[in-house]
């Protein structure tokens, strides 16, 4: 811990920040505000990373981090992720805004980036403020995601910088085999019982009927609802988050991935909507409709995209669940996702049987 003029001491949070080290390095980059950082608190997130709010000169900027114990790959991500936010600077993107990046482990013990705080809130059960009260509000959610996924397709990832963050040959040729193995390497892990239904008949109907108009861009990864901050000001997204899964590929999966999350009625049993109140929201149809209408794109192939977004979700999902098993991860979290990974081959299946 360190002290700044005068100040208390502040947390470490179990080791996570090295204050003398961080205000040494702070003080040699452009990051807003001046002096030391007075102030720190530690964010809600994901399990993988971790998000603190800082204060310095009257100002505020958002680090990120890895969690404590380092998983392989860890650092690369944190420099992936800080690339693609340097990337989309000027952008029609919704997105915080990316201040300087660490390169150095040494540091504060993993690589870490900073960046712009952001207003508001990720939805997640029940709604606040006006998005609880008012329609209109609720009607713009849909819009502004899909608005959001339409403006990332159209960034043009070579000319950002961004032409080797994957492997664009093949990709949709790639699918089932990539998440498929993925799945099936669960099953050396000792006590993972996992059986996911549908996985062959779903898996064989993706690789039958491969897109015919493709295209290769930035593909967000996970986008929904707990990876977008959405204003209390006003029915607006203020910025797309947590970019560590981002890569390139078709950006439909994108708009699959939003539809994936979403629910209305004839969907299959098990599922309840992501929000409250569900009232007003925009149909799946709507959503694609408005996302044809911005890009220009066929939208013909969209149930492809939707059902290889409910497959390779609930392939990644079962992972979550064979570590649960092994009691590295809450039981109770395990056997949730569990459940939520049946449900999209449930829904996988009815998207595939038309």
């Amino acid at each position: 811990m360190s002290e700044s003029r005068g100040q208390s001491p502040l947390e470490d949070f179990g080791g996570l920040i090295d204050w003398a080290q961080l205000n040494a390095w702070i003080a040699t980059h452009d990051v807003p505000g001046s002096g030391p950082v007075t102030g720190a608190k530690k964010l809600a997130g994901g399990l993988q990373n971790n998000v603190f709010l800082m204060e310095r000169g009257g100002t505020s900027f958002v680090l990120r981090r890895p969690s404590k114990h380092l998983r392989q790959g860890s650092n690369e991500t944190m420099l992936r992720e800080a690339r693609v936010l340097k990337a989309l600077a000027g952008s029609a993107v919704p997105h915080p805004n990316f201040y300087a990046v660490c390169d150095d482990p040494s540091i504060i013990g993993a690589c870490f980036y900073l960046m712009e705080p952001l207003e508001g809130f990720a939805p997640s059960q029940q709604l606040p403020g006006e998005y609880a009260t008012v329609s209109a509000w609720r009607a713009a959610m849909g819009e502004e995601l899909v608005r959001a996924a339409a403006a990332l397709a159209s960034v043009n990832h070579e000319a950002v910088g961004l032409a080797d963050l994957g492997k664009p040959q093949g990709w949709h040729e790639r699918q089932v085999d990539r998440w498929r193995s993925q799945l099936d390497s669960y099953r050396s892990m000792p006590n993972y019982d996992g059986d996911l239904p549908h996985v062959d008949a779903v898996g064989r109907w993706l690789t039958d009927n491969l897109p015919t108009e493709r295209r290769i861009g930035i593909v967000h990864g996970d986008f929904q609802f707990a990876n977008v901050m959405f204003s209390l000001r006003a029915p607006r997204i203020r910025g797309v988050v947590d970019w560590e899964l981002t890569s390139l590929g078709d950006p439909l999966l994108d708009l699959g991935w939003i539809l994936t999350s979403w629910w209305e009625q004839g969907d299959p049993e098990g599922k309840r909507p992501l929000v409250q109140p569900w009232q007003d929201f925009l149909s799946r149809a709507d959503l694609v409709s408005l996302y044809s209408e911005i890009s220009g794109r066929d939208m013909s192939a969209v149930p492809w995209f939707f059902a290889l977004g409910c497959y390779k979700l609930a392939c990644l999902l079962e992972g979550t669940y064979a570590r649960s098993r092994q009691g590295q991860i809450p039981a109770h979290v395990g056997q949730s996702v569990h459940v939520y990974a049946l449900w999209l081959m449930a829904k996988a299946a009815q998207i595939t049987a038309g």
